[in-house]
């Protein structure tokens, strides 16, 4: 029976790219190399490294490709990883904070080469800004670029002071901090499409509106069954992020969905969206529970604020963001919105991404942290690479797997509803 997958999410995204027809359902009994369950940035980075490799890969999606977070995030290209290298050091030693800092390098990389290779327009635009909310952060802000010039050789990173950061971002409310001309933003649904016209060419099979049921061994094989069907693969990637819904419950103890939300305006004059970021970056805040922004191509402000951390989303998000909005430009409490969404997202305890061989043949990638534009990516490409025979990344990252949310199943999520209310409290009063 073919199913109809549901739409993306009322965002400015989706309603800035083509409309495209869905791609079918699975239908019946297949064959692979590889199965993936999950069309997001992990699973389509994947599903091109195995299929230019030769491999037969099939890949589901239970909506549309890029309906998760891959297709609904704030479009930021961070560098290093979700933690930054002082702690990593502290937390790993020297040598595995170095080759976590050479991963994501090689992340913008792999990213940029795909954009580039596959002719993928979406909306590139370099640059990112770090604010600091409270003064006593600049300094550490400021020594963070020295040691990532001295240490690692990065030097794409600058101090501003209070009055560069107030013209570059329109705003008082920070008291300096950093622009990072390495980094950057994009339009991450506009990439995900392309990445799945790729993985096509290069051989892929995709298949939306197919849910992933249940995992079954016999064999030495794995078989991925759905509704419609199943796959019988020699190896399965599980990469769907905060989706992973009792496909394999030992790491979804250990990735906690949480949702975040995002607004965008009316397209702005040129005249204010120049006062308001006249270089076009990205800009993120050093809260906790991060704001972040950037001006889309057709000058609209597309603004991120606000978590929460049960089912559902709020009954008025627009009010919801709209509240933090004006926390940064409250000129603009009132502007029109276009669109305003919410979205899914899988974070660790750690905050480092969550890569495990949980059973033979079957690899998981997930828990990105909101810091997945360039390192979902590169982590499915790190699984499938370890699927062909180069483990090292993979490895890696599988050595620091995040351990599981303390309080089990039943209570992992009131105790995170609990440490995420106290940083968002930390965030207000010092």
């Amino acid at each position: 029976m073919t199913e109809i997958a549901s739409a993306h999410a009322p965002s400015y995204y989706a309603a800035s790219v083509d409309d495209r027809p869905a791609r079918p359902a699975l239908a019946g009994a297949v064959r692979a190399d590889v199965a993936i369950v999950g069309g997001g940035f992990t699973g389509l980075n994947a599903a091109i490294t195995l299929a230019e490799a030769g491999r037969s890969v099939v890949l589901i999606e239970q909506n549309r490709i890029g309906w998760g977070a891959s297709g609904r995030n704030g479009g930021q290209l961070h560098s290093g990883q979700r933690r930054d290298q002082v702690h990593l050091e502290k937390q790993y030693g020297l040598d595995t904070a170095r080759r976590l800092w050479t991963f994501a390098e090689e992340a913008k990389a792999l990213l940029h080469d795909r954009m580039q290779r596959f002719g993928i327009d979406c909306d590139w635009t370099e640059g990112l800004i770090h604010a600091a909310h409270k003064e006593r952060f600049v300094a550490e802000e400021w020594a963070y670029a020295e040691k990532l010039a001295r240490d690692y050789g990065y030097d794409a990173v600058t101090p501003l002071d209070r009055a560069q950061l107030a013209a570059a971002i329109g705003t008082k409310r920070y008291f300096g901090g950093t622009r990072d001309g390495g980094a950057g933003h994009l339009h991450p649904l506009k990439l995900a499409q392309g990445l799945a016209d790729a993985a096509e060419a290069a051989g892929a099979v995709l298949h939306e509106a197919t849910h992933a049921i249940s995992l079954r061994h016999a064999g030495g094989r794995v078989a991925v069954e759905t509704g419609q069907g199943e796959i019988d693969a020699g190896s399965v990637l599980l990469a769907g992020n905060g989706y992973l819904a009792g496909l394999d419950r030992d790491s979804e103890a250990r990735v906690m969905p949480i949702n975040n939300y995002i607004l965008t305006t009316e397209p702005l004059s040129r005249e204010a969206a120049d006062h308001l970021i006249p270089g076009r970056e990205a800009v993120s805040d050093s809260r906790f529970v991060v704001y972040y922004w950037r001006l889309t191509r057709d000058l609209r402000l597309l603004f991120g604020g606000g978590e929460t951390y049960r089912r559902g989303f709020p009954p008025d998000l627009r009010a919801f963001v709209r509240s933090h909005l004006s926390n940064v430009y409250p000129q603009l409490a009132t502007a029109p919105v276009s669109h305003v969404w919410g979205g899914t997202l899988g974070v660790t305890t750690s905050r480092m991404p969550c890569l495990r061989r949980t059973a033979p043949g079957v690899y998981v990638a997930a828990g990105f942290s909101g810091h997945g534009v360039a390192m979902a990516g590169f982590c499915g490409h790190a699984a499938a690479c370890a699927m062909l025979g180069d483990t090292e990344r993979f490895d890696v990252f599988a050595q620091l797997s995040p351990p599981k949310f303390p309080g089990g199943r039943a209570f992992r999520w009131p105790i995170l509803v609990l440490a995420m209310s106290w940083f968002a409290l930390r965030d207000r009063l010092w």
